[in-house]
C-alpha cells in the first residue's frame, strides 16, 4: 500500500475519494484527469490529487515515477470547485479552505492548484489567496510518494509496495531499482519536512488580499526508455489549425484534439527528427503499427510530416525473420514497441485461458502491414517528397512480400493465427479475447480471417502496384521487374476480390452483408457489426455491395445516434458495455465517415452525415475530448445518451485524430492542402460553413 493509507480517516489525505478500485482488476479511469506530453502522462483527480489507488500517478516511459501527491491545509478539508484543463498538458483545480478566514456563508479563502507537464517532469503550484478581513496564518502541507510501478502492472491492478523517501538539500529523492530515480524540489524549502512521511510543511501569513504560492518541481529519472523525447517546438508539426465554423462544437473539438495530438507525439531513438503518434495514455503510450499508421493517415491533410515519420520508423523495425515467438515475419509491420517484455497477466478466450505475455517487439498485427503500405501512397499522393518515396520503395517490396508469401491461409485469405501461446489472439483492431463473435454469441477460434483485412490489403495491394510503376526502377532496381510485379499486384488484388465474394456474403432477415470474419474452419462468422464500414473506399466491394453495406449502417441497430455499435443491438453476444462487443469506438465511426463519402452516393452522404452529428454530439457531451470507446444505452425510458467506458483511455490518437477526419470531411475536399486557404464545406451535414487554415507556431516556448 501506501505510506500513509488515504482510507485510513486519520491520515492526511483524509477520507479516500475512490471506492472502485479492486484489487487484481484494471482500474478504471473514466473520472481522472489526463494531462499528457509524451512519454509523461498523469493522472489525478477531479480535484488535482493523487492518492496513490488504481491508476492514479505520474507516469515517465510507463514506470509511475510519483504516486501520490496531495495538498492540504491545516489538515482542513479542501472543496473542490472548478477544475479546467489547459490544452492536453495543464490543467488548474480551485478548491476553498474551509474554516479559515472569516465567519459566515462566503468563502474568504481560495486554493488554487496548477499543474503542468513536460515530457521530462512535471511542475505542481499551490496559490492561496485570502480575502479575509484580518491575517490569516496557515499550515501548508504537501505530501508526496512513489512505488515506481510498471504501466502493465498498474493495469493488472497488482499490488505495489511504496518506495521511502531520503532527505536532500532541497527536498526528496526517491531511488528505484536499475538506476530509476525521482527527485522533488520544493520553492520555497520546506522550513518542516518528514522524508518517511513524504511530507513537506509551510506556515503562510496572509493579510487581507495577500496571495502566497509553494511549488513543487518533480523530476524523474527512467531508463531503458523505448521511445524518444522531442523537442518542445517539434510538437508543433500538427500546426494551430484555425478553424471558423457556424457549429460553435467544431472549433473546440479541433482545438482540443490538436493539443491532444500534440501532446501525444514522440520520436523515434534512431532517428529523433522522425515523429510518429503514441497510440494513447495511459495504456498505450508508445509506437503502435496500426494505431500510429491509422491516426497518421488520418492527419495527412494537416500534417503530412507525421505520416513520414511513422512510416520511416515502422520501416526500421520491419520483421526480417521467422520468429513465432514474436509473430515476427520478413517484410511484417511491428504492432507495438516497448522497452522490456510486457506481462498482461491472465486473459480469457475461446481457446480458454492464457497468460498474455508480449515480447519488447511484437509483431501480431494482421492489418499493419497493408495499412503500412496504403498510408505510403496516400502519403505520395499529398505530396510526400519523390526522394522519401524512393527511400522506401524496399521496405515497401518487403511489405508486399509478406502479403505473397506469409499472410494467405489456405484459402487465400489474409488470416491470424497466435503460434506462441502467448501472445494477442485476436491480431486486427478488435483485438480482446471475445471480440470475434457468431450472431448467437458463439466465439470464432483462429486462424480468422477478418473482412475489413481483406479489404485492406487488396487495397494495399491496388496501392503498391501504383506506387511500383510511379517509382519503377528509382532506386536502382530494376525498372521491368518492378513494372511486371506492379500487373502481378493488380491480378493478385483482382483474385482476392473474387475469393472474397464468393466466401464472406452472408443473408439474414434484412439482407446480404458481409460476414465478420471466416473461422478455422471456413464458417462464416455471421454477426453485424462496424467491421463492414471499413470495407467501403477499399475497392474490394462493386457499387451494388457497397450501396448494401451502407443502408445495413444506417440501420438502428447499429446506428446508435451517437455513432455506430462495434456490434449489432440484435446480436446475440451485444453488451454496449461490451469493449468490442456492442461499445462505439471514436475512429471506427470516423473511419465509416470516411468510406462512406468515398462511396459517392447520396445515400452514403446521408449516412454519413448522422455520424457526423452523432460524433459531434458526442464531442459535446465529454468536453471536446473525444474518448478511445463509450457506450450508448437508453435509461428508465429517458433518451439515450453516451456513457464513458469505464477504462477508455483519453487522449487517444485515433480518437483524437478523428477530429480532424472529421473536419474534412465538412470540407469535403481531398488532396489539396489546407494551409493558408479558405475552404468550402461540402453539403454532407447542415452544419454552415467551415473555414480552416493552419499556422505553424514557430516560437512555442
Amino acid at each position: 500500500m501506501t505510506p500513509h493509507d488515504p482510507h485510513d480517516a486519520a491520515s492526511p489525505f483524509g477520507p479516500a475519494a475512490r471506492t472502485d478500485t479492486v484489487a487484481g482488476m484494471q482500474p478504471f479511469l473514466h473520472d481522472l484527469v489526463s494531462l499528457v506530453c509524451a512519454p509523461a502522462l498523469l493522472l489525478a483527480r477531479s480535484d488535482g490529487a493523487m492518492t496513490g489507488h488504481g491508476a492514479e500517478g505520474f507516469f515517465v516511459n510507463d514506470r509511475r515515477v510519483l504516486t501520490m501527491m496531495r495538498w492540504t491545509i491545516d489538515d482542513t478539508h479542501l472543496s473542490s470547485i472548478a477544475s479546467q484543463m489547459l490544452g492536453a498538458d495543464a490543467a488548474r483545480h480551485v478548491a476553498v479552505v474551509r474554516g479559515a478566514g472569516d465567519d459566515g456563508p462566503d468563502p474568504t479563502v481560495i486554493a488554487v492548484q496548477h499543474l503542468q507537464l513536460t515530457a521530462c517532469a512535471l511542475t505542481a503550484s499551490m496559490t492561496i489567496t485570502s480575502r479575509a478581513r484580518a491575517p490569516v496564518s496557515l499550515r501548508v502541507n504537501l505530501h508526496v510518494g512513489t512505488d515506481f510501478a510498471d504501466i502493465a502492472v498498474v493495469k493488472q491492478g497488482a499490488p505495489v509496495s511504496p518506495v521511502v523517501a531520503s532527505p536532500t538539500e532541497t527536498g526528496f529523492c526517491f531511488v528505484g531499482l536499475h538506476g530509476t530515480k525521482t527527485e522533488i524540489v520544493c520553492e520555497p524549502l520546506p522550513p518542516e519536512h518528514d522524508a518517511d512521511r513524504g511530507a513537506m510543511t509551510w506556515t503562510v501569513t496572509l493579510l487581507p488580499g495577500e496571495s502566497a504560492t509553494m511549488t513543487m518541481h518533480c523530476t524523474p529519472i527512467v531508463s531503458g526508455a523505448a521511445v524518444a523525447v522531442i523537442a518542445p517546438a517539434t510538437r508543433d508539426v500538427v500546426g494551430r489549425l484555425e478553424v471558423a465554423a457556424t457549429d460553435r462544437r467544431i472549433p473546440r473539438l479541433v482545438a482540443q484534439a490538436t493539443a491532444d495530438l500534440r501532446g501525444l507525439l514522440l520520436g523515434d531513438p534512431m532517428s529523433p527528427a522522425d515523429t510518429f503518434l503514441a497510440a494513447g495514455s495511459p495504456w498505450f503510450l508508445t509506437l503502435f503499427g496500426r494505431d500510429s499508421l491509422i491516426a497518421a493517415r488520418m492527419l495527412l491533410p494537416v500534417a503530412a510530416e507525421v505520416a513520414a515519420g511513422t512510416l520511416r520508423a515502422l520501416a526500421r523495425r520491419q520483421g526480417t525473420v521467422v520468429d513465432p515467438l514474436t509473430a515476427e515475419a520478413p517484410g511484417k509491420i511491428l504492432h507495438e514497441l516497448r522497452a522490456d517484455v510486457v506481462d498482461h497477466g491472465d486473459h480469457a478466450g475461446a481457446s480458454g485461458d492464457r497468460r498474455l505475455t508480449l515480447p519488447p517487439v511484437y509483431y501480431g498485427s494482421v492489418d499493419a502491414t497493408p495499412l503500412w503500405i496504403s498510408l505510403l501512397h496516400d502519403a505520395w499522393s499529398w505530396g510526400m517528397p519523390a526522394d522519401q518515396v524512393i527511400d522506401l520503395l524496399p521496405a515497401l517490396r518487403a511489405a508486399l512480400g509478406w502479403l505473397a508469401a506469409d499472410a494467405l491461409d489456405d484459402r487465400g485469405f489474409v488470416s491470424y493465427l497466435d503460434e506462441s501461446g502467448s501472445g494477442i489472439v485476436n491480431q486486427g483492431w478488435k483485438d480482446s479475447a471475445d471480440s470475434i463473435q457468431f450472431g448467437d454469441g458463439r466465439l470464432a477460434v483462429a486462424p480468422i480471417a477478418l473482412c475489413e483485412v481483406q479489404g485492406y490489403a487488396f487495397a494495399a495491394a491496388r496501392h503498391g502496384a501504383a506506387l511500383l510503376d510511379a517509382f519503377a526502377g528509382a532506386d536502382g532496381g530494376n525498372a521491368d521487374l518492378d513494372r511486371t510485379a506492379a500487373a502481378g499486384w493488380r491480378r493478385w488484388a483482382d483474385a482476392l476480390g473474387s475469393r472474397f465474394r464468393s466466401a464472406f456474403w452472408v443473408e439474414d432477415r434484412v439482407g446480404r452483408y458481409p460476414a465478420v470474419a471466416l473461422d478455422r474452419h471456413g464458417s462464416r462468422v455471421d454477426s453485424v457489426t462496424s467491421n463492414i464500414a471499413h470495407l467501403l473506399g477499399t475497392g474490394l466491394l462493386d457499387d451494388a455491395e457497397e450501396a448494401l453495406v451502407v443502408a445495413r449502417l444506417a440501420m438502428p441497430d447499429m446506428d446508435c445516434g451517437f455513432g455506430l455499435r462495434t456490434l449489432s443491438s440484435l446480436s446475440g453476444g451485444f453488451n454496449p458495455y461490451s469493449y468490442h462487443g456492442g461499445s462505439v469506438w471514436t475512429h471506427d465511426t470516423a473511419l465509416a465517415i470516411v468510406g462512406l463519402l468515398q462511396v459517392g452516393s447520396a445515400a452514403a452522404a446521408t449516412v454519413a452525415a448522422a455520424l457526423v452529428e452523432g460524433l459531434l454530439c458526442t464531442a459535446e457531451r465529454f468536453g471536446y475530448r473525444l474518448p478511445e470507446l463509450y457506450t450508448v444505452e437508453q435509461l428508465d425510458g429517458e433518451a439515450a445518451v453516451p456513457i464513458i467506458y469505464p477504462a477508455s483511455c483519453r487522449p487517444q490518437a485515433w480518437s483524437a485524430a478523428s477530429a480532424i477526419a472529421i473536419l474534412i470531411a465538412l470540407i469535403g475536399e481531398e488532396r489539396r492542402s489546407p494551409d493558408g486557404r479558405s475552404l468550402r464545406p461540402s453539403a454532407i451535414t447542415p452544419c454552415g460553413e467551415v473555414n480552416l487554415r493552419r499556422r505553424i507556431i514557430e516560437d512555442t516556448p
